[in-house]
């Protein structure tokens, strides 16, 4: 499957993913085989309780395992847009130009590898600690690789619930023929939290505050 477009909004749900949750994706699972192929088999963090719907909802888009479900860079701007003009116009003026850079970087990227690349690159954050050790990408590269898809929530469940015990649904060929290289190089979106985590998460916490106002 070739690079596109998608998998960076793809990259991008999981960054807003990091922003609500405060920590890399599937920080306690190992970067490994198995987590890439759960992956293609729809598992997803988990989503934190609290995180508002809008917001919930735009993040569970961009990770659709169908790549024509995904907004494209436009229209995800424009949902970005319209959640700040309805939810949050006073708060987050001076914040709306972060998130509008986030997407630039990615309209304006060139592609350059394959999605399952993109997918170990995005896991290339976790780790079972909170170190501040350097991260380093590791690219698989595999044959007959099933079709992406989403899991249903009873999947999900089981996966969060066993993380390391989950069976995955399909009979890989080239499982004792994956080979597995590293490379040092880090995730588009690992330079764009360096760059902006800290403001982004701004965003998502005035948004945060917006919701639990509502609810009152």
């Amino acid at each position: 499957m070739e690079y596109s477009f998608a998998s960076d909004v793809y990259s991008i749900g999981m960054l807003m993913w990091e922003i609500s949750s405060g920590q890399p994706p599937f920080i306690n699972f190992e970067n490994d085989y198995y987590l890439a192929m759960n992956i293609i088999n729809g598992m997803r963090p988990k989503i934190v309780p609290g995180t508002p719907l809008e917001y919930e909802e735009l993040m569970e888009q961009c990770w659709d395992a169908d790549p024509t479900k995904r907004p494209d860079i436009d229209t995800l701007g424009d949902k970005i847009d319209e959640m700040n003009r309805l939810n949050f116009q006073n708060e987050l003026k001076k914040n709306k130009s972060i998130i509008k850079k986030l997407i630039e970087k990615t309209r304006l990227s060139k592609p350059k590898t394959n999605t399952i690349s993109k997918i170990s690159e995005i896991n290339n954050f976790e780790n079972n600690n909170t170190s501040s050790r350097l991260f380093t990408s590791k690219v698989y590269q595999f044959k007959n690789l099933p079709e992406p898809k989403n899991a249903t929530e009873e999947e999900q469940e089981a996966f969060h619930s066993k993380p390391y015990s989950y069976n995955i649904p399909y009979n890989i060929d080239d499982f004792n023929d994956k080979d597995v290289s590293k490379t040092s190089s880090t995730s588009k979106s690992s330079n764009i939290i360096k760059d902006d985590d800290k403001k982004l998460s701004e965003v998502f916490e005035n948004m945060q505050i917006n919701s639990n106002n509502n609810c009152k």
